[in-house]
């Protein structure tokens, strides 16, 4: 699905601050969405938390800084960090270039499986969109 010019699949779970989730194998793929590395423009820097780390349900897991501003990355689950994408370290363009792809920020194994009914669906983030001037 589109949203004007930003890409929205519809077989990923959505947050209202932007980030996307994917069901992988029992555990989590994260990442931004289209519309958040479009609108952050480009990124230079990524702060990802470690390993083993235990993020919390819409807290505040790491940062991406691009040119022109920083913005927080919040965590759609609850759960443990089983995997991040070292390749951001040398390539944070990634995350421009390819958000639900090669820009992926993380993997984590969820804590609390019902917290998916507190994400959005492709429809309902799409709709948030389009009330985004």
């Amino acid at each position: 699905m589109r949203i004007r010019e930003y890409e929205i699949p519809d077989d990923l779970l959505y947050t209202k601050e932007h980030e996307w989730a994917r069901s992988l194998d029992g555990e989590v793929l994260v990442g931004i969405t289209d519309y958040a590395a479009k609108t952050l423009n480009d990124v230079v820097y990524v702060s990802l938390p470690s390993l083993d780390q235990t993020l919390k349900q819409f807290s505040s897991f790491g940062t991406v800084e691009s040119i022109k501003a920083v913005s927080e990355l919040y965590s759609p689950l609850s759960g443990s960090v089983t995997k991040i994408n070292a390749e951001l370290t040398t390539h944070p363009e990634l995350v421009n270039q390819s958000p639900y792809d090669k820009g992926w920020l993380l993997q984590m194994k969820p804590s609390i499986p019902a917290e998916k009914k507190n994400l959005l669906s492709g429809k309902q983030y799409g709709e948030l969109l389009s009330s985004t001037k």
